[in-house]
């Protein structure tokens, strides 16, 4: 028996104003992240998949279609009926070095949904937020730190303990490994892996690197110019892809486990002739 999706999105439609009219980011996209599940969507840069994560967690307001979070639809709430919902999907953002208040302790950082969520004692909140500091594989001593004295794999640990905090159901992860060395992107999937065996957490794990996805994700959809072209389990999908964007997807991805992610480029040619892509380093002009 298939379980009830904790989520699940629906025929989502989000379009921005540009000079000339609308431009479409993402066209129809549906899928279902069952409890305690992890789905990955894969795609070069530009396919539509960090604007589906600002949707899910209503950054931004879907132009139509349905966001449905345990059978209610919030991609139109307004916030008033939004934001006790807000604290069951939160969101593990790309950048560790900007996504995070220079300003504020680690402490305080953390600290800060529980107060929004209604913890009214600093002594409550500040022990909580010891110990999800504790829990995401932080010492004590980093509770009295402020940002710029943490590494980027640190910095993305206060930023899941962040998310924590509100005590999620679901975390959307925005390429939160991109900007991180291989070393460290193991640490921090490893410690994904296992808040989700502890807590039950499901994940929604965007990507352009298919080894971050390979290592979290059970299911994963594949898009293309903000339409999901391939889907279904994540081994199958990978290892035997039907579609010819999807090989070559494969082909120019680079795994976490050889180099530091770089996106995924030269793809466009390569479908047409199912044919290797050009590595990124090996483009005319390319930079790492």
């Amino acid at each position: 028996m298939t379980p009830t999706p904790l989520l699940a999105v629906e025929d989502l439609v989000v379009e921005y104003p540009v000079a000339d009219g609308v431009f479409r980011a993402v066209d129809g996209v549906s899928f279902a992240v069952p409890p305690g599940g992890a789905l990955g969507v894969v795609g070069e840069s530009g396919c539509g998949k960090s604007t589906i994560a600002r949707s899910i967690v209503r950054l931004l307001r879907p132009t139509r279609g349905r966001i449905l979070l345990d059978g209610t639809d919030i991609a139109g709430l307004p916030e008033r009926r939004l934001r006790p919902l807000r604290k069951r999907v939160q969101m593990v953002f790309q950048d560790p070095y900007g996504s995070l208040d220079p300003h504020l302790t680690a402490e305080e950082i953390v600290a800060e949904p529980l107060r929004l969520n209604g913890m009214r004692s600093g002594a409550a909140r500040a022990r909580r937020a010891a110990a999800l500091i504790d829990q995401v594989g932080l010492p004590a001593g980093a509770l009295q730190r402020r940002p710029a004295e943490f590494s980027g794999g640190q910095r993305q640990r206060i930023g899941i303990a962040r998310a924590l905090a509100g005590g999620p159901e679901l975390l959307v992860c925005d390429e939160a490994t991109s900007a991180l060395d291989v070393s460290v992107q193991a640490q921090v999937l490893q410690l994904l892996r296992e808040l989700q065996t502890e807590q039950g957490l499901a994940y929604i794990v965007i990507s352009h690197n298919l080894g971050v996805v390979r290592e979290i994700s059970s299911e994963v959809v594949v898009m293309r110019a903000g339409r999901i072209i391939e889907s279904g389990p994540t081994g199958t999908v990978l290892s035997a892809p039907a579609d010819p964007y999807t090989r070559a997807l494969r082909r120019a991805a680079l795994d976490p486990t050889t180099m530091r992610g770089r996106k995924p480029r030269a793809l466009v040619s390569a479908i047409a002739a199912d044919q290797e892509p050009v590595a990124a380093d090996q483009e005319p002009g390319a930079t790492q």
